[in-house]
């Protein structure tokens, strides 16, 4: 399994269902992300199993990556019009109903392949997750198996952690959330960070 952390993330150009529900053939990553952060999610296949319950996830914390810039995008191997039969099947029925972000069509596999998350033995996606600058540098990526369903709460703390970092330099020390203090990278940092929060670790 490839790490894309600190390199920049692979361009594609494929069809797309948007968030508006309207079916395009070419939606570009680049172009649609710049100079945005963005997060780019890949699950195996249309009208299965845990793989609803993360794209309604996504959805239900839509605004919350809104309000922080964060262009969201799903990528499986299914066709946009999989993808657009998805949405308009109910969420009772198995469906996700109309999702507010883009799902991207990646008939030929060649978008899970450029960013290593193809499972060949099974012909699909693992559940890749990748959070992009506004530069369209990966600054990170967590892979789950198949029956492991991903927090995407967790992506939004990331997300958080990042804008901290690149407002006030800092870094951010384990389990940090928006409102938490970080940590001077330094000897002296760390000690003072610690003396103050270790027993909250």
């Amino acid at each position: 399994m490839g790490v894309l952390v600190s390199k920049p993330a692979p361009d594609f150009t494929a069809a797309a269902v948007l968030g508006s529900g309207e079916i395009v053939d070419a939606f570009t990553l680049s172009e649609a992300i710049k100079g945005k952060k963005a997060v780019l999610f890949f699950y195996p296949l249309d009208f299965t199993f845990v793989c609803p319950s993360e794209l309604l996830a996504f959805d239900h914390r839509i605004e919350e990556f809104q309000k922080r810039g964060v262009e969201v995008i799903g990528v499986s191997i299914d066709s946009q019009f999989s993808h657009n039969a998805w949405r308009n099947t109910p969420v009772n029925e198995g469906g996700i109903g109309p999702v507010r972000y883009t799902l991207v069509a990646d008939t030929k596999h060649e978008i899970c392949q450029a960013y290593d998350v193809e499972f060949a033995d099974a012909g699909v996606a693992f559940r890749g997750s990748f959070l992009i600058d506004e530069d369209g540098v990966v600054r990170h990526q967590v892979v789950n198996d198949l029956p492991l369903g991903r927090n995407v709460d967790e992506m939004l703390r990331m997300v958080d952690a990042l804008a901290f970092h690149q407002e006030h330099g800092e870094v951010c020390p384990a389990g940090w959330k928006e409102g938490d203090k970080g940590m001077d990278a330094s000897p002296d940092g760390v000690a003072a960070y610690l003396s103050e929060n270790a027993d909250k670790l």
